[in-house]
């Protein structure tokens, strides 16, 4: 199975005090033990590499690049990706959706995945299947 990787659950993996941080790990064992193919894009990485060292520091930036990159497929946005992704960005008006969250969006719906590691209840908003 291909399951698309967010900022919400890498986080929630690393950061011991995160809510979700034992569902993040149970889950990451999970998808890890089966021959599932984890996809994420660099987009996702940006955002998590910010929010990461901003939140926790230089240490656990270190621990998802090094453990956790390893083992994720990325994919590259290009421009009309970005396009798209800003169209959609624009056109749902909504505060607290991200342009990084409607580029995954697209890509999503572009590679044909139907399920997502996430935390962050606008995939499901989307109706794309989460987990966990």
């Amino acid at each position: 199975m291909i399951i698309f990787v967010d900022t919400s659950a890498i986080f929630a993996g690393l950061d011991k005090d995160d809510i979700h941080n034992q569902k993040a790990l149970n889950t990451w064992d999970n998808i890890l033990s089966k021959d599932n193919i984890l996809i994420t894009t660099n987009y996702v990485l940006l955002e998590s590499f910010t929010l990461i060292q901003r939140r926790l520091g230089i240490k656990a930036v270190r621990v998802f690049q090094e453990d956790i990159l390893p083992l994720i497929n990325i994919e590259w946005i290009d421009a009309e990706m970005h396009r798209s992704g800003v169209s959609a960005f624009l056109a749902a008006s909504i505060r607290n959706l991200s342009l990084v969250d409607c580029v995954s969006f697209e890509i999503i719906r572009t590679l044909g995945i139907k399920t997502v590691f996430a935390f962050d209840p606008h995939f499901s908003e989307q109706g794309i299947n989460c987990i966990p």
